[in-house]
């Protein structure tokens, strides 16, 4: 979306919006190690203009101490409803994170950039995406609706002249966030979860110090104040108890070189908003808000930099744990961030990035391996 998708290292690339759904290397979402039970009973079907009159059963997703024994604790979601903004694609930490809210019984709406609708929806109907909609059991994620979604424009008044005329956002309406938040009402009454996955920074590209302020408040807009507008307009339709959740990278605290455009200081930004959301949601709504730093991802938007496969494998040489990070990883915490086990986690950033956030020095320095 103008605020669209491209959160963890997922760099956003300097295109007016990418989704924020960002895929592995490999190109596919799995939702893995969690073990489900029940079986949904029937395939299930998308809607993706109006919401799906059939319902289906949920899952009850459970951390096994192995292959046989006692279950371990639930990560129970059923009955539960998510809003996700940001999905765009079936590659990348937003569809990640659909899929194991999903596989725990959540239902889930998504938030589409409006220039990307048309191409998603189609691909939905024409089941481009059954593969990587495949849930542990083998049935399929159901997106009970799609919702087009521009989340740098609060309300219809804030739309340019230009963005109004423009043919990419023909044929779609109601998609700023307070029309979004007042039809998701409209159709459902309330959510209990709602997830940010959505960046964008047109001169990524650039160094800071080569950075216009026109693309610095673009990044900022786009990347962190559009998790508060989110949150501001659908926290009244948010059951009390439930939680929301966002996505960083850990260049909002260490240098980045070629992470630039603002990007770096909107991740800061959007950290320390988790921290003041959290007390604000939490007292006014009895909502938790978190964010996860999730490690580099190789999505398409990432690859529109130039040098995400040099971060993957940097990140894999040089992190504690010497193995390829996956988006069901990323996942599999959203999961557990929005569940009932995390009751008492709020306003955390919690990294997901097989620990390359502790390193202080690179293992594979030339200074070092001589």
């Amino acid at each position: 979306m103008s605020a669209s998708a491209a959160t963890g290292m997922k760099m956003v690339s300097a295109r007016p919006c990418i989704s924020a759904s960002q895929g592995m290397l490999a190109s596919r979402v799995a939702v893995s190690r969690i073990e489900t039970t029940a079986r949904f009973a029937s395939c299930p079907k998308i809607c993706c203009s109006r919401p799906l009159s059939s319902k289906r059963a949920g899952f009850v997703v459970r951390a096994m101490s192995g292959e046989s024994g006692p279950q371990g604790l639930p990560i129970d979601l059923r009955g539960k409803r998510a809003f996700i903004a940001g999905v765009a694609d079936d590659n990348g930490y937003g569809w990640a994170i659909a899929k194991a809210l999903a596989a725990a019984g959540a239902e889930i709406l998504v938030g589409t950039w409006v220039p990307a609708l048309n191409i998603f929806e189609t691909s939905l109907r024409r089941g481009k995406f059954d593969e990587s909609r495949k849930l542990p059991d083998g049935s399929l994620m159901d997106i009970v609706k799609v919702y087009p979604l521009d989340a740098v424009y609060d309300s219809p008044e804030d739309v340019p002249e230009d963005v109004k005329s423009n043919k990419r956002y023909a044929g779609s309406s109601n998609w700023t966030v307070k029309e979004v938040a007042e039809t998701v009402k409209n159709d459902f009454g309330s959510i209990d979860i709602l997830v940010h996955s959505l960046a964008n920074g047109p001169e990524v590209t650039k160094p800071l110090l080569e950075t216009s302020r026109r693309g610095y408040l673009a990044a900022i807009s786009a990347s962190s104040y559009s998790y508060v507008s989110l949150l501001q307009h659908f926290l009244p339709i948010m059951n009390p108890g439930g939680a929301s959740i966002s996505l960083t990278y850990i260049a909002s605290e260490r240098a980045i070189p070629g992470y630039g455009g603002g990007m770096s200081s909107a991740k800061a930004a959007l950290e320390s908003d988790t921290r003041v959301l959290a007390f604000e949601a939490g007292r006014k709504g009895k909502i938790r808000v978190n964010t996860i730093s999730a490690g580099p991802l190789g999505s398409r938007a990432a690859k529109a930099i130039g040098f995400i496969e040099k971060m993957i494998e940097y990140s894999y040489v040089n992190a504690p744990l010497q193995k390829e990070l996956l988006a069901d990883e990323v996942g599999n915490t959203a999961a557990f961030l929005v569940s009932p086990l995390a009751s008492a986690i709020t306003g955390s950033t919690v990294y997901v990035d097989n620990g390359l956030n502790t390193m202080g020095l690179a293992v594979d320095s030339p200074t070092i391996t001589s």
